[in-house]
């Protein structure tokens, strides 16, 4: 969140961009996955930017040398077992000097809902050599009231670290926000309907998720085969007891949306078919094949957000086996739905196809689950979706005469197909507008490593690459 970053702001305002679309911003645990994160509710301090004088505290400094040279060896990729002890490294360093002061209390107490259990769970996390939680010493891991209040007086340093850390990451943040806000830039977050097992959200909360008695899982979530995978996808996030949830008045949910409204414009709330009825998995089982449809909250729980939140700017991820009655539930509270323009071209009758969207729609060439526009154009769908190359080529076919294009620079033809859609918003990821390949791709849904490493360099943004979205964005009033 440095100088980097206010310059991409800069960036985006040239190329008359008026939203950037960020994944989530939690600390992240497994896979470096953004939906895998140790809290809902924190930010991730490997995004916290540190002065570059607390080099000359550190010397030279090996992990951070190793994590410089791979980044030059590899422009497309950041290779984060060399990055995070680095980042760690100077980041402490930097936080020793800071005192606790009383900007930092008052943060703390403004926070006091999820701050201090994160705080400590981080810290036992450390002690107990970042093991999961449910393999920490008894008393830790069920939470034993004489066993925590023995471990916050043994790990108070640790504690008031992770409370500056986090102090830091939220001012950083409110200051991007505010340079967004005045280069007329909305900052657009991202909701994952589920949370890791992994986490204090569930260390914390565990009756309101679908557990063991030891806190392992008795289920998990996942979706049935679909696009990317002809077994499915086994996400192994707990289940929440929406009973469990209702009985609170869904509290837990009015504050994770409360945070995530407080922090950004607008929200895209991940799954959102999983409200109305989810995919649940035996905790035994190795793929997604053998789960059922279970009921979900539905419009129970989205009436009680607006009644604690007001109407709430949320973007609906409806994709995957959509029902009437998952429509029903997102046209009830007025949220706009998704369309993927690479899923347009497998059937002339698809929704996605740009002369069927409707104004209240978000449009994407596609979205950090898809391949790059470029790799998908140049696959053969035999690796990365459920496509026969029969189907591809009929695809391509289509797509051809569609878009009229000869394929050269698709990239730029499904970016304007985008742009020209009735949809009110399009968004485009920024391998697209670069004219990135597979090696590029943000995640493979169901890969369980080489994923979330996406980086670019500057000179891969031209001032020329600026003028041409620009004028695309002029050209249909975007």
């Amino acid at each position: 969140m440095g100088p980097d970053a206010f310059r991409f702001i800069q960036w985006l305002a040239d190329a008359g961009m008026k939203i950037w679309q960020v994944l989530p911003l939690g600390p992240t645990g497994y896979g470096d996955s953004p939906y895998q994160c140790f809290s809902a509710f924190a930010g991730n301090p490997l995004l916290i930017h540190v002065p570059d004088h607390t080099r000359a505290h550190l010397g030279r400094d090996i992990a951070l040398e190793s994590a410089t040279e791979t980044a030059t060896e590899t422009a497309h990729v950041c290779d984060f077992s060399a990055v995070i002890p680095a980042k760690r490294a100077r980041l402490d360093a930097w936080l020793a000097t800071m005192p606790i002061d009383e900007a930092v209390h008052r943060f703390v107490r403004e926070q006091a809902s999820w701050l201090p259990d994160y705080a400590l769970f981080m810290a036992l996390k450390d002690a107990h050599d970042g093991a999961p939680w449910t393999m920490w010493e008894r008393g830790a891991a069920q939470r034993d009231p004489e066993a925590l209040r023995a471990w916050r007086e043994t790990l108070r340093p640790s504690i008031e670290r992770c409370y500056k850390e986090q102090y830091v990451f939220f001012e950083q943040f409110q200051s991007l926000r505010t340079a967004c806000t005045a280069h007329d830039i909305q900052l657009m977050g991202d909701v994952p309907i589920y949370v890791a097992h992994d986490s204090v959200d569930v260390w914390a909360n565990r009756s309101l998720f679908t557990l063991n008695d030891d806190g392992t899982l008795l289920v998990q979530a996942g979706v049935p085969p679909d696009y990317f995978s002809d077994t499915g996808q086994l996400w192994g996030n707990p289940l929440y007891d929406w009973e469990a949830m209702s009985n609170e008045g869904y509290r837990w949910w009015i504050d994770r949306m409360r945070a995530s409204l407080a922090m950004f414009d607008v929200v895209r709330l991940d799954h959102f078919r999983g409200f109305e009825a989810f995919w649940e998995v035996s905790a035994a089982d190795t793929t997604a094949v053998n789960g059922r449809w279970v009921p979900g909250p539905g419009a129970a729980l989205f009436t009680a957000l607006t009644a604690a939140l007001g109407p709430m700017p949320i973007v609906a991820e409806n994709l995957g086996l959509i029902t009437p009655a998952v429509e029903a539930l997102r046209a009830q509270f007025g949220y706009p739905g998704m369309a993927i323009l690479q899923f347009a071209f497998n059937d002339r009758a698809s929704v996605f196809i740009p002369h069927r969207h409707v104004q209240e729609l978000v449009v994407y060439t596609g979205t950090h689950d898809n391949d790059t526009t470029v790799g998908w154009w140049h696959s053969a769908g035999t690796d990365d979706s459920t496509r026969a190359l029969e189907d591809v080529e009929q695809e391509k076919a289509f797509a051809r005469t569609y878009l009229d294009t000869d394929g050269q620079d698709i990239h730029w033809a499904l970016m304007r197909a985008a742009f020209a859609s009735v949809a009110s918003t399009a968004l485009v990821p920024l391998q697209d507008v670069l004219g990135l390949g597979s090696d590029t791709r943000m995640n493979l849904p169901g890969r369980q490593a080489g994923n979330w490493s996406f980086r670019f360099t500057w000179d891969q943004l031209p001032s020329t690459v600026a003028a041409r979205v620009r004028e695309l964005a002029l050209t249909y009033g975007r």
